[in-house]
């Protein structure tokens, strides 16, 4: 990696010799992690320059992370919480708050670094394919936006889609009337638990489908997947 193209990462933990531990070995890897101990200086130095990953402590001194996590959704800003608490509630609302990835303490710091390049890889794909000739996904009553992950209906107020959902509506999308293994689907987003694709379906069904609870335009597919059963037309 040159200067130029070295991930700047914001490591937002208040305990100081983890938050240490973090910064040293990802500066190790030749990521340029900075340091912060609370919620707010790390959101004061985002308003100047943005991180391409933030790592977010959920118990901060002066905010809850799970809040600050909230804050960071629908920026380009990968996030990976790092957290004590090992419960499935806490693992889902950090997904359902637009969290890419989830560790728990106590981890070997080679472990963070592996979430870190996975995440980066994600991010950079992502950014790539901004690049490239724009594209409109119409669907029934909707367009869906790859580039700013926007979805508008005709009759309802504009969605942002996190970029893992937008991910994930994108696969479906390219692939209307097939079927995608959960597999397919999770792709580079995979985070140590299964349970992570069920969550971002359910807030991707409740967002496009007239009743979630008996989607229409995706089915599942049980044993096999998901299916888009809808006609996709893309405009440039």
């Amino acid at each position: 990696m040159t200067a130029a193209t070295t991930p700047l990462i914001y490591v937002i933990e208040d305990e100081s010799d983890l938050n240490q531990m973090i910064c040293s070995t990802l500066n190790s890897f030749r990521y340029d992690a900075r340091s912060f101990l609370t919620g707010e200086s790390a959101l004061a130095e985002l308003s100047a320059m943005e991180p391409e990953i933030c790592i977010v402590d959920l118990n901060l001194p002066d905010m809850d992370g799970m809040e600050l996590v909230r804050l960071l959704e629908g920026k380009e800003i990968g996030v990976i919480i790092v957290s004590g608490r090992d419960g499935l509630t806490d693992r889902v609302l950090g997904l359902e708050f637009g969290a890419d990835d989830y560790i728990t303490k106590p981890f070997e710091p080679r472990e963070m670094v592996a979430r870190v390049q996975s995440l980066l890889r994600r991010i950079r794909k992502h950014k790539s394919q901004q690049h490239e000739k724009p594209k409109l996904a119409r669907f029934g009553n909707w367009t869906f936006q790859p580039e700013s992950l926007s979805l508008k209906h005709k009759s309802k107020p504009e969605e942002s889609l996190s970029r893992a959902e937008g991910d994930m509506l994108l696969a479906l999308l390219k692939h209307p009337f097939q079927i995608l293994s959960r597999d397919q689907l999770l792709g580079e987003n995979c985070v140590p638990y299964d349970r992570s694709i069920d969550v971002r379906m359910s807030r991707l069904r409740k967002k496009i489908e007239s009743d979630p609870q008996h989607p229409e335009l995706i089915k599942t597919v049980y044993g096999a997947g998901y299916m888009f059963t809808s006609e996709v037309r893309w405009e440039s």
